[in-house]
């Protein structure tokens, strides 16, 4: 069976395309309900073109025609995501609603998991899939602790901006790039990050406490980044002395040389 290349070309295109539909969706509905902003709506419709943007071109540098009912979960949280930014530019301005906030962040925080259960038990796991699920989760750190920045000060952006700054550095560095060992100590701080969020914007702590409880989190991303940035130094310089090796001139042999005849 051969397939068409307009196929090829346009399958892709058809789940960001709805995906960017019910964005637009969302958020008029959260604008009709919650009194957006126009800068509110304008980020929260940028961001959902930009995001079904690079789903779209992942989907086709991967060779995939379809996004999958993994995807589909991991998209469906994006647009929530969506919705989430665009009340956060909103409070800059104007009072949202905390309880709707802490909704829609919610859902897209307790559906992060649900993908990767979901891909594992229809064998569709993939990189893309992967890579999808983790940028979703890093903006929606970030835009939960600019939110938190406007009451606790803006050092809470470091929670959301660390992997941001990791990626940026990857580009000058390039051994940051290499592949991490799994460590589960790596999946509890993340998790941590979005539990002590989540509870700081629902304001269901005390003010001392919620701040403890931040700056708990910072400490503790900035241990788990700094013990991977480590590890990657270290794998880094093994491979470049294992390189080292196999590129140097071979040594000229130091045996004997049989004697001449005389």
């Amino acid at each position: 069976m051969t397939l068409s290349t307009a196929a090829t070309k346009t399958a892709p295109a058809r789940g960001p395309m709805t995906g960017l539909a019910v964005q637009l969706c969302l958020l008029a509905a959260l604008g009709a309900t919650l009194g957006l902003t126009a800068t509110g709506v304008l980020a929260g419709g940028l961001y959902g073109l930009v995001l079904c943007g690079l789903l779209g071109s992942g989907l086709r540098r991967a060779g995939m025609l379809a996004l999958g009912p993994a995807n589909a979960v991991t998209l469906s949280r994006a647009i929530l995501v969506g919705g989430v930014t665009a009340l956060v530019v909103t409070s800059f301005s104007h009072p949202v609603s905390t309880p709707a906030l802490v909704a829609v962040a919610g859902v897209a925080l307790a559906l992060d998991g649900v993908d990767g259960q979901v891909a594992r038990r229809t064998g569709s796991t993939s990189a893309l899939g992967a890579r999808f699920d983790m940028e979703v989760d890093a903006f929606l750190i970030l835009v939960l602790s600019i939110y938190a920045g406007d009451r606790f000060g803006w050092w809470t952006v470091a929670l959301g901006a660390y992997r941001y700054a990791f990626v940026a550095a990857s580009w000058a560095l390039p051994w940051l790039n290499a592949a991490l060992p799994p460590k589960f100590s790596r999946k509890v701080v993340a998790a941590l990050q979005g539990v002590v969020l989540a509870l700081v914007t629902a304001h269901l702590l005390p003010y001392p406490l919620a701040l403890a409880a931040l700056v708990l989190a910072l400490g503790s991303l900035t241990w788990s980044f700094g013990r991977d940035i480590a590890w990657l130094y270290r794998a880094g310089q093994v491979r470049e002395a294992a390189r080292a090796r196999w590129s140097a001139p071979a040594q000229p042999s130091l045996q004997a040389q049989p004697a001449l005849a005389s």
